[in-house]
């Protein structure tokens, strides 16, 4: 045997071994801070009760502690993205996770309701880093024949943060103080920073040396904090108020500009030639009406299970927990498969799956059995955890590489503003049908149902969006099919 033929395979087998380590510890690390920003944007709603009563501070202020979060992150997510693009995704996803853990430190020694509120609104920034560049980290550290699974696994991060949430809160919140809930992302992120050190790569951006598009920036990120303001404060305002139509006005105003001045951009923070790759448009779409219809769910079950059922608080949040387990557990295995047969099987079947499990939802609140609530609410995890993979994946792999940082930015915005979007409408119809009902305990179970089946439209809406994708390949340079 020649000896230098032997060296060769040893140290070509071993630099395969270190690509393996090294992807799977990027992994590792994206994960660990996909986790720990999804667990703190649920982790608050259960402690805002004590935060009020500790600063002596009534609901309407205090529920700017998860208001800030929420248009913060939702507005610089396209921007983060984009400075992904051209200072590198890893340089900008590290500097994220050191804002959040500092933000996590101001938030846990907040002295009062203003200096928490700003903490809040710091993490945000930091979350924002960490969504919009996450993603395009993994895409490029996987070759594309893993991308599903690998993003599939990140989608089990954020389920799973999500739906410990709560939990998680209230526990802290109990044994010391809603002060933990923010000082336990220090250790977290301090390790995850650590390791993302090592193994996350800090290279130049695919669009290095291009200006960032600073008006642009401004535009959408005002049009858009606006309009999910007007979204969140539709409820306690009315969906016909002055203040709220003024405020859609202005939305749909900003964004009219923010299109302009892209158009004349020579480097525009949202390349909108991405949008004519009909993969691209329609995976985008499709999560978008993904998010909106699972959201609508969420925000009406509690009043169908507690009001309409009558179970006791702790009962619900158990029944509630089946949809992101299941979620959780498919979204990875869908991931694999979407790598084996491609996007659009999978995610099609599972924005149908969510439009059934949301139509038998809507039948269930008429009186069914627990069982069949609960066999619902699995089918709509069920279908979810099938779509979301497959659908990010082809989302990812149609953006060009140097593109690949608002290409996560876009499917972080489609999810925080179908969240949004999924409660206005859920809100809008559940009161509408509430109040010709006189705020009866039927009324109110109809107008559930009836937001349940309007989500399950929607859902449907976006089986056709992701049926009729487009089968070309990929413009992402990996020359791998994603549909």
């Amino acid at each position: 045997m020649n000896p230098d033929h032997t060296s060769e395979t040893r140290d070509a087998g071993g630099t395969a071994e270190h690509q393996s380590v090294t992807r799977w510890g990027v992994l590792l690390a994206i994960g660990a801070g996909t986790f720990m920003s999804a667990l703190d944007g649920s982790v608050v709603n259960t402690i805002l009760p004590v935060v009020a009563r500790d600063f002596g501070a009534g609901v309407a202020s205090v529920q700017w502690v998860v208001t800030v979060y929420l248009l913060v992150v939702s507005g610089s997510l396209l921007g983060f993205g984009r400075l992904g693009d051209i200072l590198g995704h890893g340089r900008v996803y590290l500097s994220g996770m050191g804002l959040f853990v500092a933000a996590s430190v101001m938030c846990g020694a907040a002295s009062s309701l203003p200096l928490l509120v700003a903490g809040r609104a710091l993490q945000g920034v930091g979350a924002a880093m960490l969504f919009a560049n996450g993603p395009a980290i993994l895409t490029r550290a996987f070759p594309a024949t893993r991308r599903g699974q690998v993003l599939g696994l990140q989608a089990t991060m954020t389920y799973l943060g999500l739906t410990a949430g709560p939990s998680v809160g209230g526990a802290l919140a109990q044994a010391f103080s809603w002060r933990a809930v923010y000082f336990v992302n220090v250790p977290v992120g301090l390790a995850a920073l650590a390791l993302g050190m090592r193994r996350v790569p800090r290279e130049d951006g695919g669009a290095a040396g291009e200006s960032f598009d600073l008006p642009g920036a401004a535009a959408f990120t005002c049009s858009l904090v606006v309009l999910l303001l007007a979204l969140n404060r539709g409820h306690d305002w009315g969906w016909a108020s002055p203040e709220l139509l003024v405020l859609m006005v202005a939305s749909a105003a900003g964004f009219g500009l923010f299109l302009r001045i892209e158009r004349a951009s020579r480097h525009p923070m949202l390349d909108l030639s991405l949008f004519s790759e009909r993969l691209f448009s329609a995976s985008a779409a499709s999560a978008l009406m993904n998010y909106m219809s699972i959201s609508s769910m969420t925000f009406v079950l509690p009043f169908l299970l507690i009001e309409g059922r009558g179970l006791s608080v702790g009962h619900a949040g158990l029944l509630m927990t089946a949809q992101p387990l299941v979620m959780a557990f498919t979204a990875p295995l869908s991931g694999t498969l979407s790598d084996r047969i491609g996007s659009r099987i999978p995610a099609t079947a599972g924005m149908i799956l969510v439009s059934l499990g949301l139509a038998l939802l809507a039948w269930a609140g008429a009186g069914q059995g627990l069982a069949v609530v609960a066999a619902s609410l699995m089918l709509v995890g069920l279908g979810a955890g099938l779509f979301t993979s497959p659908n990010n994946s082809a989302l990812m792999g149609s953006a060009p590489r140097n593109r690949q940082g608002i290409a996560s930015g876009v499917l972080a915005v489609a999810r925080n503003l179908g969240f949004a979007l999924g409660v206005g409408v859920s809100g809008a119809v559940f009161t509408t049908v509430l109040d010709r009902g006189a705020h009866s305990a039927g009324a109110l179970v109809a107008g559930a149902r009836a937001s349940c089946a309007v989500a399950a439209v929607i859902a449907a809406a976006g089986a056709f969006t992701s049926g009729t994708r487009d089968g070309g390949k990929q413009a992402s340079g990996k020359g791998t099919s994603a549909a």
